[in-house]
């Protein structure tokens, strides 16, 4: 789960691209935007907020990867519905004389396409427009969704998948495992903020999890993720790692795997789901 404000971009019709090494396809998707509405919102732990959607448009979602991105609309303060753009010859355009709503990026965490139904998993971690909407939600409310407009989908199967994480990853790691077929091994290091935010993923796989508790420690501090990514056994094989958190902790994470683990750079996806002092980004770490 990551938050942006970056306005959609226009998008062709599904196609393919070969990624670096062959491990992975990028897929692109025909960019539709949705205006649905909340039935149930359940809170899975003292920071996390499940809210789950349907509507007359959501059939047709498509979401091929486990840490896909779409663009969620917040109705402005005093409305019913955010204002939702649609395509045109050179991208999204916003209606006019309309207030244009806050937008973040979050993970598509469940699609049931026989019940018609979303989840999205939202951090109540603040005053921010996500955060405060999740925590007042209520069935009958609407949100507008756009996208997921690509995915990168893993072609190559590994001996063993590492997965670092705050609490903005958790979404995106608890869709992972649980579509991880039963012969694989993964690897789970997740940062919360007390042992009650932690969560119980399911998954056919064999799975080890490490939980770090922050306690009421400044969230975004390198230090203790980093330092258990330092103290891992790196397994034995082939193997691929996904990092999601803070930006600069997620570039740490990458540069220590990469210089003192030797695992290859394109076996590692790390990204900045938020940074320190900055609102709404999402940071790729590459080189």
């Amino acid at each position: 789960m990551a938050s942006t404000e970056t306005s959609p971009e226009r998008s062709p019709s599904t196609e393919t691209a070969a990624a670096p090494a062959q491990m992975g396809r990028r897929v692109r998707h025909e960019l539709k935007f949705r205006m649905l509405q909340v039935i149930r919102a359940n809170r899975v732990t003292p920071s996390m907020m499940r809210v789950t959607l349907t509507g007359d448009d959501l059939p047709g979602f498509i979401s091929a990867a486990y840490d896909d991105h779409m663009k969620v609309f917040f109705p402005p303060a005093g409305e019913v519905k955010p204002a939702m753009p649609t395509m045109g010859p050179e991208g999204a355009i916003f209606p006019q004389g309309v207030p244009r709503p806050a937008a973040r990026d979050y993970t598509p965490r469940r699609y049931d396409p026989v019940a018609n139904e979303l989840d999205i998993d939202f951090v109540l971690h603040g005053d921010g427009p996500a955060s405060s909407w999740a925590a007042n939600a209520r069935p009958g409310q609407f949100l507008g969704v756009g996208g997921p407009r690509g995915s990168y989908v893993l072609t190559e199967e590994f001996d063993w998948y590492l997965m670092v994480g705050d609490e903005t990853a958790l979404p995106a790691i608890g869709r992972r495992l649980r579509e991880l077929p039963a012969r694989s091994h993964a690897i789970v290091i997740a940062e919360v903020a007390t042992p009650d935010d932690e969560l119980r993923f399911e998954s056919p796989a064999r799975v080890e999890t490490t939980w770090l508790h922050r306690g009421h420690t400044e969230p975004g501090l390198i230090g203790p993720l980093l330092a258990a990514v330092a103290q891992l056994k790196v397994p034995a094989g082939s193997g691929y790692v996904w990092v999601a958190c803070e930006s600069e902790t997620a570039r740490a994470i990458r540069r220590l795997l990469v210089d003192e683990r030797g695992v290859p750079k394109e076996r590692i996806k790390a990204a900045g789901y938020w940074r320190r002092g900055a609102v709404a980004i999402h940071d790729t770490h590459a080189d």
